[in-house]
């Protein structure tokens, strides 16, 4: 462990059904906001989600996957049917996503209050659940930082109009915001994303970063722009690959002492060299996940490996 942060991940698990041509379907652990829990637990963390699974085996298979690497589940004990999602994935890797996802999380008491929350994906926009998760981003910012990764699906994201501001309202509640490019041409089209980034930074967060895939990554702060290059990697394929991204950051930010409601002027003051080492430990971590099949990113000596290497 890198500090004592008692960590909260709010979102969905699926079952990633992946689907290769001429080969027969295999299930995996997946989820965006699972997937950062699960990372993070990688890396020496034991952070707590707050999820749905169903009593069926696809959940629990997840909730294996988790346990054992060191994740706390927590339910609100509904269920529904585990959510799933077929994954198809084309010649070079890339993946598609086909859902069957309902998410009605309930209220559910949060202790102990924890340092930072991460959310993020189909758990901030698909109702009834989202309004569960907000709830529970609003509460803890007294005692925590939060994150937050918009994941863009655009099957469940319903209304172009409304998700876009639901979208703003969870940067609104954020102090660092991870985005993809193909996230903010799909939530903003036809805008540059380095702009789109430095509008979030003035609704509230300390830290706005944008994933390129094989461009890289980029910062944006009140100090200005750090650009990262892609670590050199062969790629397998992207599944689970920003997710591995924020947990990465989410470490690294941790190591740093730039997590919980008593570090939030530090981290929005965050100095160059500090977010470009964080940058750097985020790019390498999704190195990791691409070099490899399926949402497996690394454990914290495979990251110190892979930061050596760059």
């Amino acid at each position: 462990m890198h500090d004592r942060t008692e960590l909260l991940v709010v979102g969905e698990c699926v079952a990633d059904v992946v689907r290769l041509p001429d080969q027969e379907d295999t299930v995996h652990p997946g989820g965006s906001p699972a997937n950062v829990a699960h990372g993070l637990a990688r890396l020496g963390h034991r952070p707590t989600l707050l999820t749905q699974l169903g009593p069926d085996d696809n959940g629990r298979l997840i909730r294996d996957h988790l346990v054992s690497a060191g994740v706390v589940v927590r339910t609100d004990g509904a269920s529904a049917p585990t959510p799933s999602a077929v994954v198809t994935l084309d010649g070079a890797g890339r993946a598609s996503y086909a859902f069957d996802v309902a998410w009605t999380l309930g209220p559910v008491a949060v202790e102990p209050a924890p340092g930072h929350v991460h959310t993020g994906s189909i758990g901030a926009v698909v109702e009834p659940g989202a309004a569960t998760v907000l709830d529970v981003v609003r509460a803890a910012r007294a005692t925590a930082t939060v994150s937050y990764d918009p994941n863009v699906r655009p099957d469940l994201m319903g209304d172009h109009g409304a998700a876009v501001r639901r979208v703003e309202e969870c940067v609104r509640l954020s102090d660092l915001v991870k985005a993809s490019d193909e996230d903010l041409a799909w939530l903003y089209p036809g805008e540059e994303p380095e702009k789109v980034a430095a509008r979030w930074l003035e609704r509230g967060p300390a830290v706005v970063l944008v994933t390129r895939g094989g461009d890289g990554a980029l910062a944006v702060f009140p100090g200005g722009r750090i650009a990262v290059a892609a670590a050199p990697v062969d790629v397998v394929d992207t599944v689970g690959a920003g997710d591995a991204f924020m947990s990465g950051t989410l470490h690294a930010l941790a190591a740093h002492g730039l997590l919980g409601a008593g570090a939030r002027d530090r981290l929005h003051t965050v100095d160059r060299d500090a977010l470009t080492g964080v940058l750097r430990h985020a790019v390498a971590s999704a190195a990791v996940t691409v070099s490899r099949a399926g949402a497996n990113p690394p454990d914290a000596g495979e990251l110190r490996e892979a930061l050596a290497r760059n």
